[in-house]
C-alpha cells in the first residue's frame, strides 16, 4: 500500500510539471494571439470568444513548443509581405509548406474549440 501511495503521490508531482513544458508560451504571445483570434471571428460575445480563443491557443501549444510556434507563425504572417521581400517568401515552396502546415493546424485547434471558420 506504502508502494501504491508513493506512485500515485510520484505520479502526481510530474504531471504538473510536463503540462507546464508543453504551455511554455509567454503571456505575451498567449495575449497576442488571443486578440487576434478575436479580431478574426467577431461572432461570439467577448467573454466567450476569450474562452474559445484560449482553447484554441493550448491546443496548438499542446502540438508545438514556442520555439517551433514562432517558426510557423513567422513563416504565415511573412506570405502577406508584399513586393519583393513577401516575393522571395512565396516562392520558398518550403515557407509556403510550413504556413499551410501552421494554418491547418490553427484551423484544427479553432474547430475543436467551436471557432467557426472558412
Amino acid at each position: 500500500m506504502k508502494r501504491l501511495l508513493s506512485l500515485m503521490a510520484l505520479a502526481g508531482m510530474t504531471l504538473p510539471a510536463a503540462a507546464a513544458q508543453t504551455n511554455d508560451f509567454p503571456t505575451l504571445d498567449r495575449v497576442l494571439w488571443v486578440h487576434e483570434c478575436m479580431r478574426e471571428h467577431p461572432d461570439g460575445g467577448h467573454y466567450e470568444m476569450v474562452s474559445k480563443c484560449s482553447c484554441a491557443l493550448d491546443r496548438i501549444a499542446g502540438q508545438m513548443n514556442h520555439e517551433q510556434y514562432m517558426a510557423m507563425k513567422t513563416s504565415s504572417d511573412a506570405r502577406s509581405i508584399g513586393g519583393e521581400r513577401g516575393g522571395y517568401i512565396r516562392a520558398n515552396k518550403q515557407e509556403q509548406k510550413v504556413a499551410r502546415e501552421f494554418g491547418a493546424i490553427q484551423k484544427a485547434a479553432m474547430k475543436a474549440c467551436f471557432i467557426k471558420v472558412d
